[in-house]
């Protein structure tokens, strides 16, 4: 089953996470309300979680049971390589321009355990703290399935899946509130913020979302579009009118689980619109892009800095080009052909 219509949501998602590290300084994205609600652009890490979540049971949701192996040999192949040349990129910039190679800290980021250790998350390639927390949910996923998915109801499944989400959001907002909270930088925020087990409801409820859907909702293909709009529209009036409520860890489910639901069962203009050709191949490149950025941002600005361009709005869009023409090449020439490879092992 394929849901091309959410594809391109996963660009959006990328770019606005690029905005929340690199733009809020830059025209428009530094006006109060662009710049208010693009500083909470990190909740778009947490959308990717619940739609992995969402889409694994949707790519897998046929099959009586899974096979350890094979599978997480196709997720190794979907997320690796382009992993792996995001770290050569860091490390070549660091060697070239005689900073830190952190050679410690890359080797973490290598076998993707950065983000189990409070105070390396964000170490070498940061951005990649969240494909160390994927790599769990994938890890997980045939225990998942093959224990509960492929043998219990939706129902029975229900009760379960929203208290952990229900009690992950309870344990984030006591430590973010409470005495021991001395925020960012320090291992407590860490482990609040990037700790793997910490994510893994948002991963769980879309699971559930997944289940929902193949079992009820996808007999009920309509126009949504309204719902979509009202949807669009309440996100971020939540994030601009927010202000005790900390979204990091999964609690705009509440909004991206129906999103994400109606998108997979519309059949309006919103969905002919996002299932446009150049539309599916943005969503398809937004890994590269979401990976890729943190090197390509700091090769690009050195060089320009190099040419004297010290502009930092020139700097920002120069560098999102040059991040989306690389994502693009890597998605064409690295991650596809090496997909196609590791599948045929």
């Amino acid at each position: 089953m394929r849901l091309d219509q959410l594809t391109f949501s996963r660009f959006i998602a990328a770019i606005a996470v690029v905005i929340y590290h690199y733009g809020l300084e830059v025209y428009p994205f530094n006006l109060t309300p662009l710049r208010t609600l693009f500083e909470q652009g990190n909740i778009a890490v947490s959308y990717f979680f619940i739609l992995s979540g969402f889409i694994m049971i949707i790519a897998y949701h046929q099959h009586k049971k899974l096979e350890f192996l094979a599978y997480i040999k196709k997720r190794f192949a979907r997320i690796y390589p382009v992993y792996f040349l995001a770290l050569v990129l860091v490390l070549a910039f660091k060697l070239y321009y005689h900073k830190d190679s952190e050679l410690g800290n890359l080797f973490l980021n290598l076998i993707m355990l950065q983000s189990w250790i409070p105070g390396k998350a964000l170490t070498f390639n940061y951005p990649a703290w969240s494909l160390a927390v994927e790599f769990f949910f994938y890890a997980l996923f045939p225990f998942l399935f093959n224990t509960f998915y492929s043998k219990l109801s939706l129902k029975k499944l229900l009760f379960p899946v929203l208290s952990i989400f229900a009690l992950s959001q309870v344990v984030f907002h006591w430590g973010i509130f409470s005495t021991s909270y001395t925020g960012y930088p320090s291992k407590f925020h860490e482990f609040l913020f990037y700790f793997p087990p910490m994510h893994l409801a948002e991963f769980l409820i879309g699971n559930l979302a997944g289940i929902f859907f193949v079992k009820k909702l996808q007999y009920h293909i309509k126009n949504y579009d309204l719902g979509i709009l009202i949807l669009l529209f309440m996100i971020p009036l939540i994030l601009w009118y927010n202000t005790q409520l900390n979204f990091h860890n999964g609690l705009l489910a509440l909004l991206f689980i129906p999103l994400i639901l109606l998108m997979s069962a519309n059949s309006g203009y919103i969905t002919k619109i996002t299932k446009y050709g150049p539309f599916i191949f943005l969503g398809e490149i937004s890994y590269g892009i979401y990976i890729l950025q943190s090197p390509v941002f700091a090769w690009t600005k050195a060089i320009l800095k190099d040419y004297s361009i010290t502009n930092e709005t020139t700097k920002f869009y120069m560098a999102t080009a040059m991040l989306i023409a690389c994502s693009a090449l890597c998605f064409t020439y690295i991650e596809t052909p090496l997909r196609n490879f590791f599948k045929k092992l």
